[in-house]
């Protein structure tokens, strides 16, 4: 049995017409008659009982035709899945992210997804949530690495969580410890330090005021508006203390010490988000898969 010889069986089938069923191939009507009886040969049975002006299905044909149709199914089907895999060898990836995750998350599975795709252009984009969320609605990103909740309701949006990080207190090891020397510090412990502030519509910026805010007190600023290698450089000049990352705070390398939150510590919730209306292209979701399973 040919799989040639199954396409031909379907178009007679369908057509109930030798000459209809060789043009819907685009073979000779001959060529596929005699394809037609191989396999009537090959199965030991009549498919199609043939009279003039009239073809119909044997028992026999009426029990192939939904298999001959799932075998042609299926072949289309890893037809299309190897092509899909072959465009991996090209094409591109526009992924949104915040500046924290770039630094934090992000290179390990680039790295990978690199090893595994290196003819795939990544094309980053570096921004707070609200403005990636903007970009996405707008088409100008496939996926986006968001901070949960959404700081506006996104109806058009698909957002799977990717994991819960924790925050943590980096400050100069040239400096007095926050917090009075403590193991761990207290968000209420923030009250008595100058912080380095990150710049409005920053994630981290809102959630470290909020918190403050919450525990009693407004935070106090020695600097304010930069990104995170920013903030990070002014944490090492002993300008004042800043809340990250634990992620971030341990890629950051020498000249920060860390200190932990006490429970319950503050946390950010990230997620991957990509339109709901539109499937993100194949180079995407193989970058989406790995995200969600590093």
């Amino acid at each position: 049995m040919q799989f040639q010889q199954l396409q031909y069986f379907v178009a007679v089938a369908e057509t109930r017409h030798f000459t209809r069923a060789a043009e819907l191939v685009h073979v000779a009507q001959p060529s596929l008659s005699q394809q037609i009886r191989a396999l009537e040969r090959d199965l030991g049975a009549d498919l199609f009982v043939r009279a003039r002006g009239n073809i119909a299905l044997t028992d026999a044909g009426e029990a192939l035709l939904p298999l001959a149709r799932r075998i042609l199914a299926d072949a289309e089907t890893a037809r299309y899945e190897v092509q899909e895999l072959v465009q991996l060898r090209g094409g591109r990836v526009r992924l949104g992210a915040t500046p924290s995750l770039c630094t934090g998350l992000l290179p390990d599975v680039l790295r990978a997804f690199h090893d595994r795709y290196p003819g795939v252009r990544l094309l980053i984009e570096e921004s707070g949530s609200h403005d990636l969320i903007r970009e996405l609605a707008r088409g100008a990103l496939d996926l986006a690495l968001v901070v949960l909740p959404l700081p506006a309701p996104a109806p058009a949006l698909t957002t799977v969580e990717l994991l819960r990080e924790d925050l943590v207190v980096v400050s100069s090891p040239d400096a007095p410890r926050p917090g009075g020397g403590k193991r761990t510090v207290d968000v209420a412990d923030l009250a008595d330090e100058r912080l380095v502030m990150f710049r409005h519509g920053y994630d981290l910026r809102d959630l470290t005021v909020a918190a403050c805010r919450s525990a009693g007190f407004e935070p106090s600023f020695a600097v304010e508006g930069g990104e995170m290698d920013a903030v990070l450089g002014f944490v090492r000049a002993g300008l004042g203390v800043a809340v990250v990352p634990r992620m971030v705070a341990a890629r950051s390398g020498r000249g920060l010490r860390v200190t932990p939150l006490a429970r319950p510590g503050l946390h950010r919730t990230i997620a991957l988000a990509h339109r709901s209306d539109v499937a993100p292209p194949r180079a995407a979701r193989e970058l989406q898969r790995m995200l969600l399973e590093r």
